[in-house]
């Protein structure tokens, strides 16, 4: 499996991903300029990440300006045919301007930016301590929309205590129903505010980012 990391102007997570990738998942890592649009060198069992950051400035939206950049194009059509795409942060962001996920990031419920770990859980994985640094990571959707992730089990992550429990006191940034990530309904995009690529190395005393690759197909 190789990876593509996508570089928009403001991006300042692209290069803590593509360390993460290489150096401690041992993957080969293409990086992607933002007007570029060649993506032939990928295939449906690639992955393209869109890294955190503030991609243009946030000036209008987070991500909103990035959904149209000419290599976003490039990424939406390949994820609709099929192939694997992962947005953290400011990415998970811009899935959700573009379509391919639902929701919105809203900003933080204290209206305060957040870093620091926190616990994300799921059935497969337990309790996993990743890091957050966000402002605007406050997960929205209508019930509706709601109902339907939880149905049919897109919610990938959602923050909770160093057990597993899913409390609003675990809630970093008041999402609702503390989701922290969500997939789509073909399970090959992927969106999550927390940044596994910070926790892969074992100088940092923690690996538990590893396992949320491992639990998402792109180990």
């Amino acid at each position: 499996m190789k990876f593509g990391v996508v570089v928009f102007p403001g991006s300042n997570c692209d290069r803590d991903m593509q360390d993460a990738l290489q150096q401690d998942l041992n993957k080969e890592v293409i990086m992607l300029w933002h007007k570029d649009k060649d993506l032939s060198m990928f295939d449906k069992n690639d992955c393209i990440v869109l890294p955190g950051g503030f991609s243009y400035g946030d000036y209008l939206r987070c991500g909103a300006i990035a959904r149209f950049s000419p290599m976003m194009q490039s990424v939406i059509d390949f994820a609709n045919k099929g192939g694997k795409v992962l947005g953290v942060c400011n990415g998970f962001q811009i899935l959700c301007e573009s379509g391919l996920l639902p929701g919105v990031l809203l900003q933080n419920a204290n209206q305060q930016f957040v870093c620091k770990n926190v616990f994300i859980h799921n059935r497969e994985t337990g309790a996993l301590q990743i890091p957050i640094a966000h402002g605007e990571g406050r997960f929205h959707a209508d019930d509706a929309t709601l109902d339907l992730l939880e149905k049919n089990d897109q919610i990938i992550f959602k923050y909770s205590d160093a057990d597993g429990n899913i409390i609003p006191t675990a809630n970093p940034n008041g999402a609702v129903r503390n989701i922290a990530g969500i997939r789509n309904g073909n399970n090959n995009v992927f969106g999550m505010m927390p940044h596994p690529e910070r926790a892969t190395a074992s100088a940092l005393n923690n690996i538990d980012g590893k396992k949320v690759f491992e639990f998402l197909g792109l180990n």
